[in-house]
């Protein structure tokens, strides 16, 4: 059996990428296309199955600006010959679904979100947008909108990442899809002899994950906060951060790894769509103070593995905290690591294998 794999870009080792070499894992000799890849910044075991990309890759500074390249990318994915594949796997999150296939071949999209920018996030990125994008946006985006609706019905099968996403495919798309959660490499976290007395989060500092909301609820409550991560809001934040909180700026995996075992618990404010970070959080053994909505329903168990609050304002999370903080002998290392190990790698490999087997 050919088979291909279609990613929207590879150009760092984030949540779609691991998907993609679980994937490989499962199917070492499929061929991987993509718009645009950087070699430096992908494994090698993404890098020697890349069989090719579109036109995205020639224009000039790809490798950095290809979010630009956005109206481009329809057809550019349409230029790409399929025809000798008989199993296609796409990997969505940008324009990845939107290929030509022959009608013998299967096409399965595993669907990290339905376009962010597109659909239910869209006035977001609106208003964080330069003059000359928001002149530019209403007409390009609302002509990618018909495209991407119209290729969800070149896709045969639908697999969701969270059932968060499993809504939003219903709600912009209109298809059924089956929630088979991410894989996860539960082995390479660790649960710390010793706890320390600081909350701790992770990941790109952009307006969506709402750090912001932590550091002025950290502020006010004047209890240690350590953030990991780089993004456009990094230098306003360190602006507004009281000394009781340190922004870190980009780290390594094994500081990112020591930060978990060790931290009070995660602070998980934003709305993902699956949210790999409460995960490994919990891999470590420590709980996570999350907003209830989002991926993170899917994780994390209110009371068992961590505390939800309902609203993102600061009142709301610091009560989170305090009742967290009032509650902190009930939460069990052990316990809470055995929850997070039904999306190791395996489960999610298994459970791809399974279902490609039933559809084929």
């Amino acid at each position: 059996m050919k088979v291909a794999i279609i990613h929207y870009w590879l150009v760092n080792m984030r949540g779609g990428e691991k998907v993609v070499e679980a994937l490989l894992d499962l199917y070492p000799d499929a061929d991987i296309y993509t718009h645009v890849f950087d070699r430096l910044a992908i494994s090698e075991k993404i890098a020697r199955r890349i069989k090719g990309t579109t036109f995205i890759q020639k224009l000039p500074k790809a490798n950095k600006f290809y979010q630009s390249y956005l109206p481009l990318m329809p057809l550019a994915l349409e230029q790409l010959d399929l025809r000798k594949y008989d199993l296609i796997l796409s990997s969505e999150s940008g324009p990845a679904k939107g290929v030509i296939t022959s009608p013998n071949s299967l096409h399965i999209c595993y669907c990290h979100s339905p376009m962010r920018y597109l659909w239910d996030m869209y006035h977001d990125y609106y208003l964080h947008s330069s003059r000359l994008k928001k002149l530019l946006m209403p007409w390009l985006l609302h002509r990618l909108r018909l495209w991407d609706l119209a290729s969800s019905f070149r896709v045969d099968h639908f697999i969701a990442n969270s059932s968060f996403v499993k809504k939003r495919i219903s709600k912009f798309y209109r298809r059924d899809s089956e929630v088979i959660y991410p894989p996860i490499n539960t082995a390479d976290f660790y649960i710390a002899e010793q706890v320390e007395d600081y909350y701790l989060m992770v990941g790109q500092l952009v307006a969506y994950k709402n750090t912001r909301l932590a550091v002025e609820a950290f502020n006010q409550n004047g209890k240690r906060l350590v953030i990991i991560g780089t993004g456009a809001e990094l230098f306003d934040l360190r602006k507004i951060a009281g000394d009781n909180i340190q922004l870190l700026g980009y780290q390594d995996f094994d500081v990112i790894k020591q930060h978990y075992a060790q931290c009070k618990a995660l602070i998980f404010p934003g709305v993902e769509d699956f949210g790999m970070v409460p995960v490994e959080a919990m891999a470590s053994g420590r709980p996570v103070i999350a907003l209830a909505q989002g991926g993170a329903l899917d994780t994390v168990i209110d009371g068992e593995t961590g505390v939800f609050f309902d609203v993102p304002d600061v009142k709301a999370l610091n009560g989170a905290v305090k009742k967290f903080e009032e509650n902190y002998q009930a939460f069990s290392s052990e316990r809470i690591r055995k929850h997070a190990e039904q999306f190791e790698s395996l489960v999610f490999k298994r459970k791809i294998k399974e279902f490609i087997d039933t559809h084929i």
